[in-house]
């Protein structure tokens, strides 16, 4: 993996900002506007020959300036080998789109707009693919409320789907999972049998 991440180093001065292996697996920290170039280099260098795209995904880090990374996992089914790629970008910047380069990037970087709002231009169909057309926001954000904004019930006197405002029908608890053999330091119902032995 070292290797690997020297190599494209050397040869990709343009787009590596740096790299690190950890756990095995090699990641590539990326420049945004270089990433189509990258990942056509990945795919058609004879060391590399990255031919598959396994995923595109994002992780939302809402205390940094550059609120997002966008990360692009691919296997090398001739070398054997993974590679992560990471492009930090913030909440406004717009990714280029590597759809062609790899015609199955399109419903990831759907999932990718819709989950987290980031914009890839250049691709040929972006609109949500897993929520509703009218859906507010976008739910992998961790600013999103984890009740949501609307809920959606069908209607039988209307005869359709309607949107209501989230009702919550009690309040929001918080719940107690530890068992008494965790440490806790509190007594439970029923413990008081043992001290009395």
């Amino acid at each position: 993996m070292k290797e690997l991440g020297g190599h494209l180093e050397i040869r990709r001065p343009d787009c590596v900002l740096g790299w690190s292996v950890a756990f095995d697996e090699l990641t590539v920290d990326v420049t945004p506007a270089n990433i189509p170039g990258f990942v056509e280099f990945l795919k058609t260098d004879p060391s590399c020959r990255f031919s598959t795209l396994v995923d595109i995904t994002a992780v939302d880090h809402p205390e940094r300036p550059k609120r997002f990374d966008v990360v692009y996992h691919f296997l090398s089914m001739y070398q054997n080998q993974r590679i992560r790629l990471r492009v930090a970008v913030r909440e406004d910047d717009v990714v280029p789109s590597v759809t062609g380069t790899h015609p199955s990037a399109d419903w990831f970087e759907r999932e990718v707009f819709d989950m987290f709002g980031i914009i890839f231009s250049g691709h040929p169909d972006l609109r949500r693919i897993l929520t509703d057309y009218g859906f507010r926001g976008h739910p992998l954000r961790k600013d999103f409320p984890t009740t949501g904004y609307v809920e959606v019930r069908y209607d039988e006197e209307l005869k359709r789907v309607v949107y209501e405002p989230v009702s919550l029908v009690q309040e929001y608890r918080q719940f107690d999972f530890m068992s008494p053999w965790e440490g806790a330091q509190y007594v439970l119902p029923g413990d008081e049998k043992a001290e009395a032995k």
